[in-house]
């Protein structure tokens, strides 16, 4: 039988704050963005695996303040003392130990921001401490930094994630789908925006309707 012809478009993230979902895993990294301009130091670090949402929080950040937002690994060519000049949100910042340039343009950045009277959010997969960095004092400014930790997914939010890519793309799953998922799939946002994507894709090739056996056919041909 002839499958119809279905296109992979490219799909940009959203990521609004009413895009942000929260549960009991990031809630508290969630009240601190939302009251950023309240910040003692005027700076934090929040931290937690791939997928947990630290970089949907920092756009969510930055459009509640402007700020600006580089990956640590583009500062060492970075113009620091333009940057300095806005709020500005660093990511990726453990990524960078042991690299003299990119730590050295970090520690500048840190102290002229806050000289300025800025803020600066940073994002890390570990706490501070375990950024294994090598310049002392980059390392204890650092380390002296607010931390919030954020979880991957809960089965709360998982669930409403799951559900909201689904409508977001038309999709209506049959109710145990979900609870499948949720079962099957990484406890990632990326994960979940991978498996709906997949079965969007299988559902409109194949023109089934998205069922628990039509998924788990799916996910075992795809290997996941």
């Amino acid at each position: 039988m002839a499958q119809q012809l279905s296109f992979d478009l490219p799909a940009k993230p959203a990521h609004g704050r009413e895009d942000f979902f929260v549960s009991a895993a990031n809630a508290q990294a969630v009240a601190m963005i939302d009251t950023w301009d309240a910040w003692p130091a005027r700076k934090l670090v929040l931290y937690g695996p791939p997928g947990a949402g630290k970089t949907h929080l920092a756009h969510v950040w930055s459009a509640q303040s402007g700020a600006l937002i580089i990956p640590a690994s583009d500062l060492a060519q970075a113009d620091i003392p333009a940057l300095a000049q806005n709020h500005v949100a660093v990511e990726d910042c453990d990524g960078i130990a042991g690299s003299e340039p990119a730590e050295t343009a970090l520690f500048h950045l840190h102290n002229l921001t806050l000289a300025e009277g800025h803020s600066l959010l940073l994002t890390a997969h570990a706490a501070p401490k375990y950024w294994n960095l090598a310049l002392p004092d980059l390392a204890s400014r650092m380390q002296g930094t607010p931390a919030v930790e954020l979880d991957l997914p809960d089965d709360r939010l998982l669930t409403a994630i799951l559900a909201k890519l689904f409508d977001d793309r038309q999709l209506t799953p049959t109710p145990d789908v979900i609870p499948y998922l949720l079962r099957r799939i990484d406890r990632s946002f990326e994960a979940a925006r991978e498996v709906v994507a997949l079965l969007d894709s299988a559902a409109l090739s194949r023109k089934r309707a998205l069922t628990r056996p039509f998924a788990r056919d799916v996910l075992d041909n795809a290997g996941l």
